[in-house]
């Protein structure tokens, strides 16, 4: 999706976001023009920002600040036209009025006295200041060092102080552990902002809304109704100019600690006490501390690593993964990986859980499918029913947000047949507005102070803590990398994976091979 809309993300009658300064830690970097810039731009569109609202992007480029805003003007009608969209010179110019440049290195204290006089000169007006990590994981905690040893992040009762992290969060438990200690040294736990884009997407946020909204499925949601739960995120695109972090990171590190263990929390938790950040997120850190932890001896069989091998996708030619640019020759890093995963707990004792996700696949889709026990089938028992998959619950997060409920149903005519249908809801069909980037709705809640989206430090490190084993295990043991062509829903061992609990993954692409 392009990162300009050019339709409302916000509802109309949402409450402007404090005055404020966003610092933008990596101001010329590739994913502020990309992402953040165009976002705030949609949050202004949308009139979501505070007429006193001020930007600083900081940053070791040498920019003067009216060449900064050339810079981001450019890079903003290169992904309008890449949308087929135009930018509002209004809001566009609305935002760059308010947007100004720090040349500085990261490390210097200097950089940082220039920040401060920089939110000064915006208070008293300002209600306070964002700190946005929009830079390489190995500054993160330097730059949380200096904000607090310049005094940065002392609040007051009228100005807050909050600083936005991006993943990767970490590269294991133990990393994961010390920048946490790090960051709480130099800030408290609820100015701390993670940051997942998959949990601004309406979908996911549309999980809890169904489950606690309706009275159809709470009832049913739990091992005596459920079979399993499969979660899936799949892309199309290559590991692209990205080899030198992709390598050394891999698909479980990249995506199962953060995004697929978000998704499965929604799905799994227990009701909360409230809407309150902490209620909700603690009842996600209870899910993915329940996670079964799994013997460094059985990892073989809990998790299929994959890597992509030559193929194409849309037609267009793709190459191996160890012929990408920055790649290592005799990589072993996994650009696929799938598991099984159990939640002991009350509710989802018994019920797998299975995941996947992967580079260069036939389509890109991310979903949630709940497919549920079958009923007995003795009433039809002089029909076909063998051939009916049982009932399924298909949550779609992207690109074709909606939900999706399988049934069977009678086959019009005098013999009695069943046949599956599905009851479509699609967002774009009953709402008249387009799905975010998922960055709009994370930026504004975390400006208005809202931190129900974003994870807690003891989430980070459960997810962390449930894939060490699996991490270990491939760091130590042998195992085989198996490989999947270019464009193709995977490698065989994933149906594996699954065929061995009698089940089969939910088709990404009926066209798509193996």
């Amino acid at each position: 999706m392009t990162a300009f809309p050019g339709k409302p993300v916000l509802p109309k009658d949402a409450t402007p976001a404090p005055p404020s300064t966003l610092i933008i830690f990596g101001g010329s970097g590739d994913l502020t023009k990309r992402l953040v810039m165009p976002s705030l731009y949609n949050l202004a569109k949308d009139g979501a920002l505070d007429d006193k609202f001020r930007i600083v992007g900081v940053d070791i480029v040498d920019h003067t600040e009216e060449d900064y805003r050339a810079f981001l003007t450019e890079t903003a009608k290169e992904l309008a036209a890449a949308g087929n969209a135009d930018v509002d010179a209004d809001a566009w110019h609305w935002l760059m009025e308010r947007t100004g440049y720090v040349i500085g290195d990261f490390e210097s204290d200097a950089t940082y006295d220039a920040v401060k006089q920089r939110i000064a000169a915006n208070e008293p007006e300002s209600h306070g200041a964002v700190f946005y990590f929009a830079v390489a994981p190995r500054f993160f905690g330097a730059i949380a060092d200096h904000l607090a040893k310049a005094g940065l992040m002392e609040e007051s009762e009228s100005e807050f102080r909050r600083i936005v992290v991006e993943k990767p969060f970490g590269m294991d438990l133990p990393s994961a552990r010390a920048l946490n200690a790090r960051l709480l040294a130099a800030a408290e736990e609820h100015q701390i902002f993670r940051i997942d884009h998959f949990l601004g997407k309406e979908t996911v946020q549309n999980v809890m809304a169904m489950r606690f909204g309706n009275g159809i499925f709470e009832p049913i949601w739990n091992r005596n109704f459920i079979d399993h739960v499969q979660i899936t995120a799949a892309e199309t695109v290559t590991v692209e100019r990205r080899g030198r972090f992709y390598d050394a990171t891999g698909a479980l590190r990249d995506m199962v600690p953060n995004h697929m263990f978000q998704l499965l929390a929604m799905i799994a938790m227990e009701p909360p006490n409230s809407f309150d950040a902490d209620a909700i997120r603690t009842e996600k850190a209870k899910v993915i501390q329940a996670i079964k932890k799994p013997r460094i001896e059985e990892a073989d069989r809990l998790a299929v690593r994959a890597q992509y091998a030559a193929g194409s996708i849309g037609g267009a030619p793709v190459k191996d993964y160890i012929e990408e640019q920055d790649v290592a020759l005799d990589s072993t890093t996994e650009t696929y990986v799938a598991l099984k995963l159990e939640v002991e707990n009350w509710r989802w004792s018994g019920v797998p859980f299975y995941i996947r996700t992967g580079k260069a696949m036939s389509v890109r889709k991310t979903e949630i499918a709940v497919q549920f026990k079958s009923p007995p089938h003795t009433l039809f028992e002089d029909t076909p029913t063998s051939a009916l998959q049982p009932n399924a619950l298909i949550i779609r997060v992207q690109p074709d947000e909606g939900i999706s409920l399988r049934l069977a149903a009678k086959v019009p005519g005098r013999a009695v047949r069943l046949a599956e249908v599905d009851m479509n809801f699609r967002y774009s069909d009953y709402f008249q507005r387009e799905p975010s980037t998922g960055y709009e709705t994370l930026i504004y809640d975390c400006l208005v102070g809202d931190a129900t989206l974003f994870q807690r430090a003891d989430n980070i490190e459960a997810g962390w803590a449930a894939v060490e084993p699996i991490l270990e295990a491939w760091a130590n043991l042998p195992g085989e990398i198996h490989y999947y062509r270019a464009g193709t829903a995977g490698p065989v061992a994933a149906d594996t994976l699954i065929e061995r609990d009698g089940f089969s993954w939910f088709s990404l692409d009926d066209k798509a091979g193996k």
